[in-house]
């Protein structure tokens, strides 16, 4: 039995570890993975082949909350994905590959089942899995559904949920260090929790622009990691700009005839810049026979 899915990448828009509620925005950059059970007597045992250094650890506490759920037998299990969202950036990468993986798993057993419960199946995957603090709810919904998503991520709601305007392109400046969320002190941010509360109700109100320029402010600074990215891709025209997730990159939001002026002002930066667009479109998934 062999599942197949497609699941893309998300920026922040307010980052949830201070205060439980977050939200995201879905962007283009995309993580297939394929899971292939081939029954087996004994345990299961597994196979992986990624080009994600972490997704070993994550991709068999997914596959495991899958089959602990709905199979009836144990399996020699094949797990490959392939992503283009970089790791340790703060652009979703586990999340992206938890929601690949459980929904390539579920395909595979042939189970249909309501899409919030894939994703919270994901999140108690990436918790078990030591990759997220919090399990990234909002993450998780914005990489599985697309578009905006604001969340409360200790009661796993959806609280606002909407398409994002796709006449926007998003340019992120990626530098060369990484930070992973399983590493991060939740200290460092936790004094400006009122802070994030002011951009969370702004997401709420639908002012997703003004939270994802408030978010980046604080956490950068609390954080002790630079706002010239951000400040420079405004200057140069997005219509937002700040940090994504606890960084390093920087995700700016503008219209197509800006790209040129932001990409520019990031130049002179170390490290990479990516452009991409805003994704709107649900996750994809296939079973196909193994022969």
């Amino acid at each position: 039995m062999k599942g197949q899915a497609v699941v893309h990448g998300a920026v922040s828009i307010v980052n949830a570890i201070s205060t439980g509620k977050g939200a995201a925005l879905g962007i283009m950059l995309k993580t297939s993975s394929e899971v292939i059970l081939e029954p087996r007597d004994g345990k299961n045992i597994y196979n992986f082949s990624s080009n994600i250094t972490q997704d070993r650890t994550l991709a068999e506490a997914t596959v495991n909350e899958v089959l602990d759920r709905y199979g009836r037998e144990k399996f020699e299990v094949t797990v490959s994905t392939e992503s283009e969202i970089p790791e340790g950036k703060g652009l979703k990468s586990s999340s992206a590959a938890s929601n690949s993986i459980t929904l390539a798993a579920l395909s595979a057993l042939r189970v249909i089942t309501e899409d919030i419960d894939i994703v919270k199946l994901a999140v108690i995957a990436s918790l078990k899995s030591g990759v997220t603090l919090t399990g990234a709810f909002d993450d998780a919904c914005a990489s599985f559904f697309g578009g905006f998503v604001v969340t409360d991520n200790l009661s796993r709601k959806i609280v606002k949920q909407e398409l994002a305007p796709e006449n926007l392109s998003v340019l992120i400046y990626i530098p060369e260090e990484q930070i992973y969320t399983k590493d991060f002190d939740k200290k460092t941010i936790m004094f400006q929790k009122d802070k994030v509360s002011e951009a969370y109700n702004l997401a709420r109100q639908g002012e997703y622009w003004k939270a994802m320029i408030l978010n980046g402010k604080i956490h950068s600074t609390a954080l002790g990691l630079t706002l010239l990215p951000a400040e420079q891709a405004l200057k140069s025209g997005a219509i937002a700009a700040g940090l994504s997730g606890t960084g390093p990159a920087v995700a700016a939001v503008c219209h197509s005839n800006v790209i040129n002026e932001i990409k520019g002002s990031w130049q002179q930066l170390p490290g990479d810049i990516k452009i991409t667009a805003i994704n709107n479109s649900k996750a994809e998934w296939v079973c196909l026979d193994e022969n």
